[in-house]
């Protein structure tokens, strides 16, 4: 059980933000793929390729690969209730088809106040309606660029409180036994209070790398307490962006698996069946096989933290609560099926080609014992 220290409601209350920024991001899969260098050339204005700052001295080797393109969008403001976004929208663009876009509020006033704003924030309609149509837009200005355009109806939503400084000050592990409550409250989107389980569940993932800044990981949104912290919003962002793949690869990946075992149970019918025409079911689906591979590889290869231990470990932080590796076991046990059922039909096709093979030879052999038995009788 998580235990709560008491705290003084006076002390609770005098908590404020001095400064902060709060991240409300929609990761979709929206085409096969985009080639970044083309889709920049047709977006002139506001375009720059994004690049992980790393604060930890890490490597500049460690990038994305290759890296996405960013896109900052100016607009009107969006009002939320008590609350407006800036006046611009950046989208990120990856070369695996996937495009994120990402509002930003400013914070500010009383800690507890995180908790409407959280409210307000989840499942909005208002913003996941503004963000599909910015897809819809940056689709029709890139073009070719990206190929077979088609936005899958799989959107992956993620908040990001991001707190530059506090005041007063609070180091870390205070902050979270103090306000460990509030904070699970506003994670959880929850006006009513947690029970100590939920508490304990909401704050199990917690990373730290100074006393004075905080990471608590939730799934559907994240507590950031850091006066820079772009790096660590930079991995959840992505981090997002690969849930929403693998959510949309298993969709993909279970369509495929139906119609290749439509295609495995087919009785063969009709003389071009039965000579074993299955060039089209192989084609089919190999390319489903292919594709989809080479998906998983393109999001599993796009990042790489190894030199950056505590982005790394934020980044296993994340997964863990993500459970990506259980989306990345589901998804290669159904590639393997796939792989599994290609090769079955694949012999079947195979056995079906000997077997007219050897109908053949033996036509052609009592073919020519006909004509030889009739060369010897009517010399």
């Amino acid at each position: 059980m998580l235990d709560q220290p008491q705290v003084d409601p006076d002390v609770t209350e005098s908590l404020r933000i001095a400064s902060g920024v709060c991240h409300v991001m929609f990761a979709y899969d929206a085409a096969r793929s985009i080639d970044l260098d083309a889709a920049e050339r047709r977006i002139h204005e506001n375009s720059e390729r994004q690049t992980l700052r790393h604060k930890h001295r890490a490597p500049s080797y460690l990038e994305y690969r290759p890296p996405p393109l960013r896109i900052t969008h100016s607009s009107g403001p969006l009002d939320i209730s008590s609350v407006s976004t800036r006046s611009t929208v950046d989208l990120l663009l990856y070369d695996f088809g996937a495009v994120a876009v990402t509002y930003c509020i400013t914070l500010g006033g009383p800690f507890d106040a995180l908790l409407s704003l959280s409210e307000q924030l989840y499942d909005n309609v208002q913003l996941l309606a503004d963000s599909r149509k910015r897809i819809d837009e940056v689709l029709l200005r890139i073009g070719n660029a990206a190929a077979q355009p088609q936005v899958a109806p799989v959107v992956e939503d993620y908040v990001v409180f991001h707190i530059e400084a506090l005041s007063p000050p609070f180091e870390s592990r205070h902050l979270r036994d103090h306000y460990g409550r509030q904070i699970a409250q506003i994670l959880r989107a929850e006006k009513r209070p947690l029970s100590d389980q939920e508490v304990e569940d909401a704050l199990s993932a917690t990373l730290s790398y100074g006393v004075d800044d905080l990471v608590v990981v939730d799934w559907n949104a994240a507590l950031l307490v850091d006066r820079e912290g772009d790096d660590i919003r930079e991995v959840l962002q992505f981090a997002n962006v690969e849930l929403l793949e693998m959510r949309h690869l298993d969709q993909r990946l279970s369509w495929a698996l139906d119609r290749s075992y439509e295609t495995l149970l087919k009785r063969p019918a009709g003389f071009r069946r039965k000579l074993g025409r299955y060039g089209a079911e192989l084609r089919a689906i190999g390319e489903w096989q292919v594709d989809n591979a080479t998906l998983f590889e393109g999001v599993n290869n796009a990042l790489k933290l190894l030199g950056d231990q505590y982005l790394a470990r934020a980044y296993r932080l994340v997964s863990r609560r993500f459970r990506l590796d259980e989306w990345d076991a589901g998804i290669l046990r159904k590639l393997q099926t796939l792989e599994s059922i290609y090769q079955t039909v694949s012999d079947q096709a195979t056995t079906r080609r000997m077997e007219v093979l050897e109908w053949v030879i033996i036509v052609l052999f009592v073919v020519s014992i006909g004509l030889e038995v009739l060369r010897l009788r009517f010399p």
